[in-house]
């Protein structure tokens, strides 16, 4: 979806452009993630800013940042400091590399699994074994 150029959209039309539900916006308006636009009559109204801020947090969430992390990671969006900006990065960096080193040694117990598995067609499946480290 490409991103409207003026303030057209409904929350239901950010909810659906950021892949979240109404209630999600309005958590993180709650959190003050989000802005809480004025009134366009009735209703109030979203543009692409607030698309590319909602993705932003999606995304950083995809990351492993928590909230409170986001909201300081949207504070330093506006400032200067590159450093806390860089610090927080490399705490993130650190954290998914020992999430991917875990997955991957769950990735080898079960490649481990399926050949000793595999190897045979009968007697029991050395289940327990296959999870023990090499």
């Amino acid at each position: 979806m490409s991103l409207p150029m003026s303030s057209d959209l409904t929350i239901a039309g950010l909810a659906r452009a950021g892949g979240v539900g109404v209630e999600t916006i309005r958590y993180y308006q709650r959190r003050g993630l989000l802005p809480v636009p004025a009134r366009a009559g009735a209703i109030r109204r979203y543009g692409a800013d607030e698309i590319r801020r909602l993705r932003f947090i999606r995304s950083a969430q995809g990351a492993g940042f928590t909230l409170e992390e986001i909201a300081e990671l949207l504070a330093l969006d506006a400032g200067e400091d590159r450093a806390r900006a860089r610090e927080l990065a490399r705490f993130r960096i650190d954290a998914l590399d020992a999430r991917i080193a875990e997955l991957r040694a769950a990735r080898d117990a079960l490649e481990r699994l399926a050949r000793a598995c595999g190897a045979s067609e009968t007697g029991p499946c050395p289940i327990i074994t296959a999870f023990e480290p090499e």
